[in-house]
C-alpha cells in the first residue's frame, strides 16, 4: 500500500471510529461517511473491540489488532483486552517483556519491520512478519496500548503510526473506564 493509499483509507477510517468513542472526534469531518458506525451502549469493551474489528476489516496489512490493557490488580503487567484476529496465548504480559512490554516499559511506539530480527519478540504466530505497538498514556501513567500484527514484512510507515496516534487518543477515555471496570476492590 502506498503512503497516498494510506493517507485516503486512514482519513476516511477515523470517521467510523469517531462515532465510536466517547470523545469529540479528532479530525473535523468534511465529508459525509457513509457508514458511519454507532455508539454501543455505554460497554467500553464492546466500543474497544468494535475499533479492533473495523481496523482489521478495513486496513489490509492489519492481520491482528489488539488492546492490551494495565492491569490494575498487578502491577507492572498488561492484560489482554479486546482483540479482533487469531487467539493468542499471549494474554498476559509483564512490563519490558517481548514488544508489546518494551513499549509499556519505555512509553514509546515500537515499529518493528521484521520480527524475526528481534531477540525479546514473543511469538503469536509464525505469519507475523511486523508489529506495531502504541502505549496509550494518561498524565504520564501506561493505561494500556493498540499492538497490531502483520503478515507483511514492513508493513508498517510514518503515515500507519500517525493515524494509530489518532485512534489512541479517542480510545484513552474506553480504556479508562474498561480499567476502572476491571479493578477489585
Amino acid at each position: 500500500m502506498t503512503d497516498e493509499e494510506k493517507r485516503e483509507l486512514f482519513s476516511s477510517l477515523i470517521h467510523k471510529i469517531s462515532p465510536v468513542t466517547p470523545v469529540t472526534p479528532v479530525t473535523p469531518v468534511t465529508h459525509p461517511v457513509k457508514h458511519p458506525v454507532k455508539h454501543p451502549d455505554d460497554n467500553p469493551d464492546k466500543a474497544l473491540q468494535i475499533v479492533c474489528e473495523l481496523l482489521k476489516e478495513e486496513v489490509p496489512h492489519y492481520d491482528w489488532v489488539g488492546f492490551y490493557l494495565t492491569d490494575p490488580n498487578a502491577e507492572r503487567e498488561l492484560v489482554l483486552g479486546p482483540f479482533a484476529g487469531a487467539p493468542t496465548e499471549h494474554v498476559r504480559i509483564p512490563f519490558g517483556h517481548g514488544i508489546c512490554g518494551q513499549a509499556a516499559e519505555r512509553k514509546q511506539t515500537f515499529i518493528v519491520p521484521d520480527v524475526a530480527a528481534e531477540t525479546n519478540y514473543l511469538s503469536c504466530s509464525p505469519t507475523v512478519k511486523s508489529e506495531i505497538v502504541l502505549p496509550i498514556l494518561k498524565a504520564g501513567e501506561v493505561l494500556g496500548e493498540l499492538d497490531i500484527d502483520s503478515h507483511t514484512i514492513d508493513a508498517f510507515s510514518e503515515k500507519d503510526r500517525a493515524f494509530l496516534l489518532k485512534v489512541c487518543y479517542a480510545a484513552t477515555r474506553l480504556l479508562q473506564r474498561s480499567l476502572k471496570a476491571r479493578k477489585t476492590p
